[in-house]
């Protein structure tokens, strides 16, 4: 049986522009998404859903993003 929530919040975290820019790929900011998670945690909030999402950054670069899908 699944849980059922009273309350949904979705959150994104994207990889630095200017990383992307200057190095062309910097990656997820793994702190960053540790630390917004951690706080979501601590006000009652469960990660339901996640996913990667890939989208074109100005004309010649792509940039990374985690969208999380929250409960409680």
């Amino acid at each position: 049986m699944a849980s059922a929530y009273k309350e949904y919040k979705v959150i994104h975290i994207a990889e630095g522009g200017c990383g992307t820019i200057f190095l062309g790929a910097s990656g997820l900011p793994l702190k960053k998404i540790e630390a917004e998670l951690n706080a979501q945690a601590a006000q009652g909030w469960q990660v339901i859903f996640q996913v990667i999402e890939q989208k074109r950054f100005w004309l010649f670069w792509s940039r990374e993003a985690m969208i999380v899908t929250l409960g409680r």
